[in-house]
């Protein structure tokens, strides 16, 4: 489930994506508790540090909230499709950012996706 390339930037940062992503994808819902940091960074082999800070990213950025003594919890009052929007444009910017790199214009883009997405 947690799979960390360290390539690929802050392994903090990897893990709140990750979390973003799995209430984008319904696997988590507002209420739900995390897991503790130090069960998490057994899962992803990580310093337990590392998902403390990843966890005081979702907090600052609304998705979570830390209850004293009982953990962290995916506030209630998310809003997942904001949520699932913001992973959506994230994934349309870094596309772009590949097809602009490949020296292709927009419609190019679109045609590519629709191909795949007939495909698939």
């Amino acid at each position: 489930m947690w799979h960390i390339e360290p390539e690929k930037g802050p392994i903090y940062a990897q893990i709140a994506a990750e979390v973003k992503r799995m209430l984008a994808r319904g696997e988590l819902a507002p209420g739900v508790k995390l897991p503790s940091a130090r069960t998490l960074a057994e899962e992803a082999r990580v310093n337990p540090n590392t998902v403390v800070h990843a966890y005081a990213e979702l907090e600052r950025a609304g998705i979570t909230e830390t209850r004293r003594g009982l953990g962290t919890f995916v506030r209630e009052d998310v809003d997942v499709a904001a949520v699932r929007r913001s992973e959506l444009e994230r994934a349309a910017r870094a596309y772009l950012r590949t097809v602009r790199a490949l020296g292709m214009d927009l419609e190019a883009a679109r045609a590519a996706l629709e191909e795949v997405g007939d495909a698939g």
